[in-house]
């Protein structure tokens, strides 16, 4: 049965705060670990006023800390905005403070808007070319070290590091392929090269000493409530936020509102159906039905789900129900 996972883009909600946000990602954390979640990720993004987790390696050390049996890790970094050493080294020591329990997922993606990107690199020209350069060398760091070798990540070396390879399109796929890396794909926003990039990744695998056969991991998103109404009610929080992103205002998650994906525009709603296509909102029949065709559809190894809703409480319940319905379908 397909293994699934929590990604937590640690939502900041309207009139909530960053710090308030930050107590409920290990909230939440606990609750999966309880759930019987396999892995609880963090991702990056820069500038934007709704999501805390722009310092990921920190808030995965505050999860870790606070948990003690879910892998935590990054889904992911981006790559491009970061020295491979540095990197290294952050997660060297993540996995020396919580061995055995720390992945890395890394896209060549900046994970924000390019005026920030350049604050965040100041050299734009090491840019996403080098991804696959980078990725190589990142690895590199992990490995034992040689007496003779000069440049070492110190806590890094011989540390056992996940390291995963993220992607919306083609590329990623190819280069988790060819490095024979497990690969996570993000259909819980850009689905258009789903089906194309999974037949790439496995195809294409070359097995590897971190990994013998492909391992897909794909994004969705999931919520769920005790009728159909209301999960679609909890979910038009993040049909605002894709909408207002995509119109140049991002800002924090909204307040459900009742019937708000009948009131847009038409090109708006066409967005969204693209966008979210791959989500799955309803009741727990709902969701047993919708997950059940999306296994099916894709043959998933892992599901990594999102579950962006106001309300503290009814995303926790969402995962229950979840947990629920992916125990009966175990049994079943």
């Amino acid at each position: 049965m397909t293994t699934l996972s929590v990604l937590d883009l640690s939502p900041v909600t309207e009139g909530s705060t960053a710090a308030q946000s930050l107590r409920n990602t290990l909230d939440l954390a606990q609750h999966a670990e309880k759930l019987g979640f396999h892995r609880y990720w963090l991702a990056e993004h820069h500038n934007m006023p709704g999501i805390a987790s722009a310092a990921t390696s920190v808030v995965i050390a505050h999860v870790a800390a606070g948990t003690s049996t879910i892998r935590v890790g990054a889904g992911g970094i981006m790559l491009p905005n970061h020295a491979p050493l540095v990197i290294a080294e952050q997660f060297g020591t993540l996995a020396a403070l919580h061995p055995g329990r720390i992945d890395l997922g890394i896209g060549r993606a900046p994970g924000t808007d390019m005026l920030t990107a350049r604050a965040l690199r100041r050299n734009l020209e090491a840019s996403v070319d080098n991804f696959p350069q980078d990725v190589v060398e990142l690895m590199g760091y992990f490995e034992p070290a040689t007496p003779e070798q000069r440049l070492r990540a110190v806590p890094g070396e011989g540390e056992h590091v996940e390291v995963w390879v993220l992607g919306s399109s083609l590329y990623g796929a190819q280069l988790a392929a060819m490095l024979g890396l497990p690969y996570a794909f993000a259909s819980h926003f850009a689905p258009a090269e789903l089906d194309h990039a999974l037949e790439i990744y496995r195809t294409r695998f070359q097995p590897s000493e971190r990994l013998a056969k492909p391992h897909a991991m794909l994004g969705v998103n999931i919520v769920a409530a005790e009728t159909d109404h209301e999960a679609k009610l909890l979910f038009t929080s993040v049909q605002q936020a894709f909408v207002n992103l995509r119109s140049g205002r991002p800002g924090k998650l909204p307040a459900p509102v009742e019937g708000y994906e009948r009131d847009l525009d038409p090109v708006a709603r066409q967005m969204l159906a693209q966008t979210l296509s791959c989500a799955i909102v309803g009741s727990r029949d709902t969701v047993r039905s919708g997950l059940a065709a999306f296994i099916a559809r894709t043959g998933a190894d892992e599901l990594m789900v999102t579950s962006q809703v106001f309300d503290h409480d009814a995303r926790k319940r969402s995962y229950e129900i979840l947990a629920e319905v992916h125990r009966e379908m175990k049994g079943a």
